[in-house]
């Protein structure tokens, strides 16, 4: 994921709220115990922001028929002002925290290991029957010790390749015979002398806090990111040496753009067709629909070649989730809630029709809407590329309470890798020992 969905929409970072996070850990000793409650009733509040929060709301009269004694309130508290609000009310003992709480996949760590008890342990609601309902890896996101389940998937982004067709045929480059990322420098080459295009855009300088989600993206393609699920530090890793070293190899040949400068640079530079391919999440495509529909037929999406001849090309890059407060009254009410949400096809269809949110639940796949094909993509069935994904075999990844602290340092190894041209291997074991210091996490050797 080249850039993720919080940069693109203008909603903030990770790194802000691990920061956040950070300066309050340990201050949620004493934590209020909620209860249970009744299933059958309760005021419930919901936290979420933009969509989302507006397709829950438009669920609660389906859901009502169902469960009349509940009442469902919505509230869109804003991307990234959510995050701040989450930790001020764990920091407070949860104080005013919403019963339901939606939250991605960067943030989940951090708050269940600063804030122990803040969120209900859902596998005591039930969770468990759903183990085998979402896309492969997730479970394993939520639940990493395997026992207590910390919140239900909902959406599920997998990593794809959003190419320019027309610039591909021009080059007289087959994209569909890219079987590596080696093959795709080949390919960009070719398509840099015939067409002038670059092969793709980084933020180089780093100005927006993910401008490291293309290196990501090759590290879960080998099935690994910054931690292992032990907690270990992989930042020095050959797997990390290896996609840091085909970004360099990138940059060194003149293929990589720089979309520096947020929200309009890369807008600007999607629209002018400044670079031949997008290695973005399978929400990018509706962006894409929106910023530029006078580009349709022009597009044609797959998923990314591999790093390794014979390695994987399908890999879930980020999610988000629903939680339950550890201190809510009304846990059983607000399981009600989530399983309608989440556990329910038609819920999940309905989301999808209305904000192109790709379910993490597999049965909703069997929906019609996920085999149409597009029309901005000249007829090419779009949710069958990315359902590919979803069910190939995918690791869980253990983003840590130090995702943040991660994330600085690869950014700025990159920087320094693209910017002045510093060797990789050099860096990213300088990255890992840093993050060690900061930390007292093991470097996995």
């Amino acid at each position: 994921m080249n850039v993720s969905r919080r940069r693109v929409m203008g909603l903030g970072g990770a790194l802000a709220a691990g920061a956040g996070l950070g300066g309050l850990a340990g201050c949620s000793s004493g934590v209020r115990a909620g209860s249970v409650g009744d299933p059958a009733k309760g005021d419930i509040t919901v936290w979420s922001w933009a969509g989302p929060a507006a397709e829950m709301r438009a669920l609660v009269p389906k859901f009502n028929k169902l469960h009349p004694g509940i009442k469902i309130t919505v509230q869109d508290i804003g991307n990234p002002a959510i995050w701040d609000k989450i930790t001020t009310s764990m920091a407070a003992n949860g104080a005013g925290l919403a019963d339901i709480l939606h939250i991605g996949v960067d943030y989940l760590p951090a708050y269940t290991a600063r804030f122990p008890g803040q969120l209900a342990d859902l596998s005591e609601l039930g969770a468990g029957k759903y183990r085998t309902a979402f896309a492969d890896g997730l479970w394993g996101t939520v639940s990493l010790d395997g026992s207590r389940v910390d919140a239900l998937p909902w959406e599920a982004n997998s990593g794809g390749f959003y190419y320019r067709a027309d610039v591909f045929e021009d080059a007289g480059v087959d994209a569909d015979a890219l079987d590596t990322w080696d093959d795709v420098v080949e390919a960009g080459l070719k398509i840099k002398k015939k067409t002038g295009k670059y092969l793709l855009g980084i933020d180089k300088p780093a100005s927006q806090q993910d401008s490291a989600d293309f290196f990501q993206l090759l590290l879960q393609l080998q099935g690994t990111m910054y931690f292992n699920l032990d907690g270990d530090i992989m930042v020095g890793s050959p797997e990390a040496v290896r996609a840091m070293t085909l970004i360099k190899k990138m940059n060194d040949a003149g293929l990589v753009n720089d979309i520096s400068g947020g929200r309009n640079a890369l807008i600007s530079s999607i629209k002018k067709g400044t670079a031949a391919v997008l290695p973005w999440p399978t929400w990018f495509g509706g962006l894409l629909e929106e910023t530029v529909p006078e580009q349709a037929g022009l597009w044609r999406v797959r998923l990314p070649p591999a790093v390794r001849r014979g390695g994987t090309n399908a890999a879930t890059v980020n999610s988000t989730h629903l939680a339950i407060s550890g201190t809510s009254h009304h846990q059983a009410a607000a399981w009600k809630f989530v399983e309608f949400v989440l556990t329910r096809p038609q819920s999940q269809v309905q989301i999808y029709k209305a904000k192109g949110i790709a379910p993490a639940l597999m049965g909703a796949y069997e929906d019609p809407v996920f085999h149409q094909p597009s029309k901005f993509f000249s007829g090419q069935h779009e949710g069958e590329v990315f359902l590919d994904a979803l069910k190939a075999d995918s690791p869980a990844f253990n983003y840590t309470s130090d995702y943040a602290r991660a994330l600085k340092a690869v950014t700025d190894v990159q920087t320094r890798v693209l910017l002045r041209g510093a060797d990789p291997a050099t860096e990213l074991r300088g990255a890992a020992d840093l993050l060690a210091a900061q930390t007292a996490r093991k470097v996995a050797r």
